[in-house]
């Protein structure tokens, strides 16, 4: 797969993603986690002109779409059930989503990431089983519990290829 930075003219392939996403969440058990549209466009785009949406392809057709920027990430840093492992620079992943195409893009997706950074750390529903799973597969040592208002997130952090130490 390729990974590059989307562009305007993805924001179509995009929402159906999500949408896919959506609907995947839903009837993994997990219907509440982005039940109400979200991410919207406006939000979408303003990640694509901050230059930190990106999406992995296979030829023409997106297979995943994942926001990654540098922390510090305000939820992370503000959340007193957050244990983190260290508390260096680190990356974050947000909003990451597979069209559902083919096998493992997510995952690709992570990996993708972790080989771009010394630490990563992400968060998700907890009813999001399916991504806690592939989290752990992963690598990826659980956190505690970060909040989105009054909405829980699992905190996950991994070290990434960069990590010296």
């Amino acid at each position: 797969m390729e990974f590059f930075p989307a562009q305007p003219r993805h924001l179509p392939a995009i929402l159906t993603i999500y949408d896919h996403a959506r609907d995947f969440m839903a009837q993994s058990g997990n219907p509440t986690q982005w039940g109400d549209g979200y991410p919207q466009g406006e939000l979408l785009e303003e990640d694509i002109a901050l230059g930190r949406l990106w999406v992995a392809a296979e030829g023409e057709v997106l297979q995943g779409v994942f926001v990654f920027c540098p922390g510090p990430e305000p939820i992370y840093e503000e959340s007193p059930d957050a244990c983190w492992p260290q508390d260096g620079p680190y990356w974050v992943i947000h909003r990451i989503a597979s069209a559902g195409l083919r096998k493992g893009a997510g995952s690709d997706c992570i990996r993708w990431c972790l080989g771009r950074c010394a630490s990563l750390r992400i968060d998700t529903h907890p009813d999001n089983l399916p991504m806690q799973r592939t989290l752990k597969k992963l690598g990826f040592q659980p956190c505690g519990r970060v909040y989105y208002g009054d909405s829980p997130r699992v905190a996950f952090q991994k070290y990434g290829a960069l990590h010296r130490g």
